[in-house]
């Protein structure tokens, strides 16, 4: 099969050998390489394509052919959304755009060379190249808990089956059963994700196990939207959800994943699911590439995403380290067409604008209870720095709760189309 900017490659051999043929001679256009396909990598992919009009050549590794998003995978878990409709193809980018998707893991980055390879034996050149990863996590951070037992105590943050397991489980617990959820420290993707999760389990428990219990183990002192969240559990699931912070010993744990027994303090607690979310840091490929600190996250350059180790790379999204901005979808969509107008402006002479940033977190606590929080940013010389921000208010009236969940829905389409369009 001959491959051309139009084709979407339906296998990891045809795009290995294709792409790696421009290596033997001249390539006039300048070509990018965008590793991972969520919000920030697809969204990089789809600006630099879509405004450079076929004056750039953009090929996207993204290992899934379906791409299921993480968030709004805790609103799977609560019966508000189903699992099919997390999951979306790459097909439009690569049939609309030109861009040249591939199925594969990048495993290897050469800086001088400026070469990405990849697990089936590919080698694609770049002159920018976008490493979007997403986190990893930490082991080491929950004492007992590798990510071999993962399919015993699933984590469930990086959307997929895991959640899929995890809402399997959690439906499977025996009447008056214990969940438990061991919280990530700082900083870690989506800060209200797992509050939100504790929401969702509870609506679904409520609904199908009320005398069951919800233990959460929490290394920090406070978390996103606490005051919002404490409320809405009181509200809704009064008497079901007991939080034990680093005051009570959530910060002294233990897991024991055969015996299904979390150990905080000294106590041992039985349980019937426990969902550990382990600590996090950038995506493998960028500590590959050499461009992570002592902290595991990779420093940007605030008005154009560059890395600050090498100005040929950009980092999106989880896994920069980059100021103000949270983990999320909706930061590395925005810092992604930041990121999109600075590759342009490097490779084609287009225009420059100042970087302007946004983010909004909106969460569920239970049936038309949302809530939100979020901000504006702009680029300073140290950091991505808040400008302005706002956060529901408690005691607000259930038709602005709904009316926010309903902007939630708006945004997931939005942004979901702006992704993959």
């Amino acid at each position: 099969m001959t491959v051309t900017r139009r084709t979407f490659i339906g296998t990891t051999v045809a795009a290995s050998a294709t792409l790696a043929a421009p290596m033997l001679g001249a390539q006039a256009t300048p070509r990018v390489v965008v590793v991972g396909g969520g919000a920030g990598g697809a969204t990089a992919a789809r600006y630099i394509a879509k405004d450079s009009q076929g004056g750039i050549d953009v090929t996207l590794i993204e290992p899934t052919r379906t791409y299921y998003t993480c968030f709004f995978s805790n609103l799977y878990l609560g019966g508000f959304q189903e699992y099919d409709d997390l999951g979306h193809s790459y097909g439009t980018l690569a049939s609309d755009y030109g861009i040249n998707v591939v199925h594969d893991w990048a495993i290897g980055v050469d800086r001088d060379a400026k070469t990405v390879s990849l697990a089936g034996g590919g080698v694609l050149p770049y002159d920018r190249l976008v490493l979007s990863p997403g986190i990893d996590f930490r082991e080491e951070s929950v004492p007992g808990w590798t990510l071999a037992d993962q399919d015993a105590m699933p984590h469930a943050y990086k959307g997929g089956t895991q959640a899929k397991l995890l809402k399997a489980q959690i439906e499977a617990m025996p009447e008056g059963g214990t969940y438990a959820m061991v919280a990530p420290p700082n900083p870690y993707r989506c800060p209200p994700g797992p509050y939100e999760r504790v929401s969702m389990v509870a609506h679904t428990l409520k609904n199908i196990n009320p005398t069951a219990k919800i233990l959460i183990i929490d290394p920090k002192e406070k978390f996103s939207k606490q005051g919002l969240f404490e409320e809405g559990w009181n509200n809704h699931y009064a008497g079901m959800i007991d939080r034990i912070g680093p005051d009570f010993g959530g910060d002294i744990i233990e897991i024991r994943p055969d015996a299904m027994e979390v150990v905080v303090d000294g106590t041992v607690e039985s349980v019937d699911v426990c969902n550990v979310i382990p600590g996090q840091k950038a995506g493998r490929i960028a500590e590959i590439a050499g461009i992570t600190n002592e902290a595991g996250w990779a420093p940007v350059v605030p008005a154009t995403m560059q890395s600050r180790m090498d100005e040929n790379i950009h980092v999106l999204g989880d896994a920069s380290q980059q100021g103000d901005m949270p983990k999320s979808g909706y930061s590395a969509n925005s810092q992604a067409k930041v990121a999109a107008m600075a590759v342009r402006n490097a490779l084609t002479g287009s225009r420059m604008f100042p970087a302007k940033f946004s983010n909004t977190c909106w969460s569920l606590i239970d049936t038309d209870d949302g809530v939100k929080v979020g901000a504006s940013y702009e680029a300073t010389e140290e950091k991505i720095a808040k400008t302005s921000g706002f956060i529901s208010e408690t005691g607000e009236d259930a038709a602005l709760r709904k009316a926010t969940y309903e902007e939630s829905l708006g945004w997931y389409a939005g942004i979901t189309t702006d992704m993959f369009g």
